[in-house]
């Protein structure tokens, strides 16, 4: 199946407070690249790539030290307070270079740099026709419990129907810059570029993914990024 043409955005505007490093985790160095450059390679390789538009915090002075901030293919644009906010300014300066309300749109965690070439391909070729776009994701292996504010189990959830939101997630620039702008401007909140299509009525679609494609979040996560790909030294 033919794959598309589409552009890439990358928020990477967040602090990561979670991490407990003297930097954000996406500029963490691993064997000597920083998980941001690690992420952004799987992507600079692909020849279906027609620009990126990384989103970066107001006085981000990592990006600047990076080789790959000279990429010619990269743009940078200053991100917001929330996600979807960054997502927002990326889109707008994809418009600005050019990139139509039909074209694909890729938006994929700046911490997440064990994204497979073969997942990434098959995400493409999966929703190059279907009308609203959608992400990889996993379906859920352990059992689910629903609790209460008490921290008490409620009830058990039918694992069968629930999947592991992952990135990227792909949608047409026009639609996903409508359904932000409108969940923004309805104070919904937004964790992903899916939940604000679903807000906006639409269902998009999940193609299933590796499980190992996981988001550096946690220190503990450095650890198990080098389980998942030992040729990455810590």
């Amino acid at each position: 199946m033919s794959m598309p043409l589409f552009w890439l955005v990358i928020p990477a505007a967040g602090i990561g407070s979670r991490m407990q490093a003297d930097c954000p985790k996406q500029y963490l160095s691993v064997s000597g690249k920083t998980i941001l450059e690690l992420t952004l390679a799987i992507f600079l390789e692909h020849p279906r790539l027609r620009g990126i538009v990384v989103a970066l915090a107001e006085h981000d002075h990592w990006w600047p030290q990076l080789s790959v901030a000279k990429h010619p293919g990269i743009q940078t644009v200053i991100g917001g307070a929330q996600r979807a906010d960054s997502v927002l300014n990326a889109l707008l300066a994809l418009h600005e270079r050019g990139a139509s309300a039909d074209d694909w749109v890729l938006v994929h965690d700046a911490a997440r740099p064990l994204l497979e070439r073969d997942d990434l391909d098959r995400l493409l070729s999966g929703l190059v026709n279907d009308p609203v776009g959608g992400l990889l994701a996993v379906p859920a292996r352990d059992t689910l419990k629903q609790v209460d504010a008490d921290g008490r189990v409620l009830t058990t959830v039918d694992r069968s129907l629930m999947w592991h939101a992952l990135t990227p997630q792909m949608f047409r620039l026009g639609l996903l810059q409508r359904s932000l702008a409108d969940a923004l401007q309805a104070s919904v909140a937004v964790t992903d570029e899916s939940s604000a299509m679903e807000w906006a009525g639409l269902a998009p679609r999940v193609i299933e993914g590796r499980a190992s494609n996981i988001k550096i979040t946690r220190p503990e996560d450095l650890q198990l990024l080098h389980a998942l790909s030992p040729s990455v030294s810590l």
